[in-house]
């Protein structure tokens, strides 16, 4: 605690104390490591309260790969996972990680750091003693993390998670889910070699609750006309919503930008000044790879993302205290729901957004998120009589996006906007 007294934290901007305790997380991630500690690597959804109860540090793999797309050293992940066997139709966040990986097992066995691993913009994140999943999202991290648990010899922790077919949540599915929290902790006291914390777990708990309701008031903000939050920033501080979430790091940083996104509304700053033409929803993961691009095409015209239900998958809100409410919220991300949920999701994003176009990514690394768009789109073109475009790309995977076919559909989709508006008489 020395280190953080010698930081000012509480003058800290809400962009500068993202800045700090994301990193932050990777760091204490090394220090466990270097004090003998266990460290474990998690699924984006998984559950973090069990081993945050249990002082082990976690990392985040996803997050970790995002940041490495993000700084463009993806390729090089990507170059040493494929060597090995994994497919480029493999999500591109698992080929990222399982190069880095392998790199990272290749310098603790001969002592020599690969020169992808020292040219690599990647923050340095040290090898699990464990690793843990939840197959909430996708059924891909469960091979995953399995590959990685035989691959570096550890104990896997897996979290099953019932696909809902129905919703709400039904009752057999949360008290399954229960069943395989209970299984983890028992899991984890044998790992630990110790009873589980659940006086710590409570206290973790309620930090996470704490955590998720400033990240759920960040995301209302979007709903001001114009808005004083361009949606890319959640797409940004989102990192510590997935890394930081059972930590206090993310109430601070979280509470910091509400503040000001409240003064900025009271100072009538928006976020593209008056130049908010258009809003838009954007459905899918963001391409990291072309963050900058992306965003600056769409500013370019205009058009202010104030809708996107990615990060909503991370409004884990629950009980306290109560498994079966935890339960429900690990297992309700709209991408574990049926088709009528997840459609009723995306048009709530829609409206709360005061959205007039929908951008779809047609993403090549997730198909659980993309293989319904154009179901989605014309519901929302049907139901909102707001128009859709579809682009391909991929999260961290250079190969898989173009620059000319996004701005192509974006384009179109402005155009459509724009006509639709004037045949509207310019209503708003």
């Amino acid at each position: 605690m020395s280190e953080e007294k010698a930081v000012d934290i509480e003058s800290m901007s809400a962009k500068d104390a993202l800045g700090y305790f994301l990193p932050k997380i990777d760091e204490d991630a090394r220090k466990a490591k270097k004090e003998g500690r266990l460290v474990c690597w998690s699924a984006s959804v998984a559950p973090p309260e069990f081993c945050t109860a249990m002082d082990i540090a976690v990392v985040f793999p996803e997050t970790h790969a995002a940041g490495i797309g993000a700084r463009h050293g993806a390729p090089d992940m990507l170059e040493v996972a494929e060597n090995k066997g994994y497919n480029q139709d493999i999500c591109s966040y698992c080929r990222v990680n399982m190069g880095y990986m392998e790199l990272l097992k290749q310098q603790a066995l001969t002592g020599v750091t690969p020169e992808k691993l020292k040219n690599s913009p990647a923050s340095e994140i040290p090898l699990p003693d464990l690793v843990i999943t939840c197959n909430n999202i996708c059924n891909t991290l469960l091979k995953w993390y399995e590959n990685l648990a035989n691959e570096l010899h550890i104990p896997l922790i897996t979290i099953d998670v019932p696909f809902n077919h129905e919703y709400p949540v039904t009752q057999h599915a949360k008290e399954y889910i229960v069943g395989e929290f209970k299984q983890a902790i028992k899991q984890l006291e044998e790992i630990c070699g110790r009873p589980f914390n659940y006086d710590k777990f409570f206290k973790v708990q309620e930090q996470t609750q704490r955590s998720i309701a400033a990240w759920n008031k960040i995301a209302t903000f979007l709903t001001y006309k114009p808005s004083p939050l361009n949606g890319f920033d959640l797409f940004n501080y989102m990192g510590l919503a997935v890394a930081g979430r059972s930590l206090d790091y993310s109430e601070i940083t979280f509470n910091k930008f509400v503040k000001e996104l409240e003064a900025k509304v009271a100072a009538k700053k928006y976020a593209f000044g008056d130049n908010e033409k258009t809003r838009v929803t954007w459905e899918g993961i963001a391409v990291w790879i072309a963050l900058g691009h992306t965003f600056k095409e769409l500013k370019g015209k205009g058009a202010l993302m104030t809708g996107s239900a990615y990060p909503g998958m991370w409004d884990v809100s629950y009980e306290p205290g109560n498994l079966e409410s935890m339960a429900e919220a690990y297992t309700r991300t709209y991408i574990n729901c049926c088709l009528q949920r997840r459609g009723e999701v995306l048009e709530q994003v829609v409206r709360d957004g005061q959205c007039d176009g929908l951008i779809m990514h047609q993403n090549r690394s997730c198909k659980n998120m993309s293989l319904l768009n154009d179901e989605g789109g014309k519901r929302i073109q049907k139901n909102l009589n707001v128009p859709y475009v579809i682009f391909d790309g991929d999260q961290t995977d250079p190969r898989n996006f173009s620059e000319a076919q996004f701005d192509t559909r974006v384009e179109a989709l402005c155009e459509t906007m724009d006509e639709k508006k004037a045949s509207e008489g310019g209503k708003q």
